[in-house]
């Protein structure tokens, strides 16, 4: 088969990766082709992945910066013209591409509306992964095209996100997102402090914590990119009011799984629907437990009271009390369960029996 992965175009494909999308497509892609089809992966220029087609979309992450998806902030009527505007002139580049490859599947990840609605002049098979909570603007884009006579195949990531969905729009099929365990390290032994992983921006609860790290008394790593530099510099005051806070930066895979490794809990205290939460899956295969807030999928990815423990919302001290718990747990339970549910392996397969299903004209599930 020739399959076209479509990024997210607000950020190159390349390490350090911005987020957990682009990790997600760099395995799947690569996944795939060892499978011993050809892959094409269209990003933003500047995207490199070694062994891995990569198609430049000639398409910069600059231009497309005020398309960066912010949760918490809801961009005003005007923005969200302006915003539409710089997105669908940028897809209309890359499926113009993309007609002229002659490609068995088009398989889109990207966030935007107009990944979607554009998505309908192609004579091939097309699917599209929402990685993001529902949306209104994405909502109306999949009702839309599920109107249409070639109707694409709809996919979720996660079975909450599933169930959020389909409060919405018909979803056809989970395709579960995950993580190539036999690549990351794991250690019974921790030798660290509490680690939080993934990009500085609000929804991920970055602020909330700092705070948890406070009340529980212990060291806090933040390791991610700052996506949002206003909240960011939030982030930094609040830093600076507490003893044993430290950045990594953004990091490489290799060096993030490292400092899961070592480190004695993930705090992951979302402040939206996460769709899946792959550091919580990379977290557990490192063999560190992790403490969350009950939102998302979160309870789809650990195994509550196990390889994790998942508090209310906004509760800093029960979060605190979870981590002096999970200090306790089987380190080794966390990697067995990652091994046994969250590994990359079953996720290809899945794709590519939904591809060669859509390409002998069955249904997606």
């Amino acid at each position: 088969m020739r399959i076209a992965l479509v990024a997210p175009l607000i950020a190159p494909i390349r390490e350090p990766q911005i987020g957990g999308v682009a990790t997600l497509l760099t395995d799947l892609a690569l996944g795939i082709q060892d499978a011993g089809h050809i892959v094409h992966l269209f990003s933003a220029s500047g995207s490199y992945v070694e062994g891995l087609q990569i198609v430049d979309t000639g398409i910069h992450s600059g231009t497309l910066a005020e398309t960066m998806f912010r949760p918490m902030a809801p961009p005003s009527e005007s923005q969200s013209q302006s915003r539409a505007g710089l997105a669908r002139k940028a897809f209309e580049r890359v499926y113009g591409m993309i007609a002229g490859g002659s490609f068995d599947v088009v398989h889109n990840h990207s966030f935007d509306a107009a990944a979607i609605d554009l998505a309908g002049s192609l004579s091939c098979p097309v699917v599209h992964s929402l990685h993001l909570p529902p949306n209104p603007a994405v909502s109306k884009a999949v009702s839309s095209a599920q109107g249409a006579p070639r109707a694409p195949t709809v996919a979720a990531v996660s079975r909450s996100q599933l169930r959020d969905w389909r409060r919405h729009n018909r979803i056809d099929v989970l395709l579960p997102a995950g993580i190539p365990t036999t690549r990351i390290p794991w250690s019974n032994k921790p030798w660290g402090g509490l680690l939080f992983a993934g990009r500085i921006s609000p929804e991920k609860g970055v602020l909330d914590a700092i705070e948890i790290a406070g009340v529980c008394g212990m060291p806090l790593t933040i390791a991610g990119a700052r996506y949002d530099e206003e909240y960011a510099r939030q982030v930094d005051d609040a830093a600076g009011r507490l003893e044993g806070i430290s950045f990594a930066g953004s990091l490489r895979r290799t060096e993030l799984w490292r400092l899961m490794a070592g480190s004695s809990a993930l705090l992951f205290p979302i402040l939206w629907e996460e769709p899946f939460g792959l550091v919580t899956a990379e977290a557990q295969a490192a063999g560190c437990p992790v403490v969350g807030y009950r939102r998302g999928a979160l309870l789809d990815v650990i195994e509550d009271g196990v390889t994790g423990m998942a508090v209310k919302p906004g509760d800093l001290k029960g979060a605190a009390g979870a981590i002096a718990k999970v200090l306790s747990f089987d380190r080794r339970r966390c990697r067995l369960h990652a091994e046994a549910n969250l590994d990359i392996r079953p996720c290809i397969e899945a794709h590519l029996q939904l591809y060669g299903r859509l390409l002998a004209g069955g249904a997606a599930s």
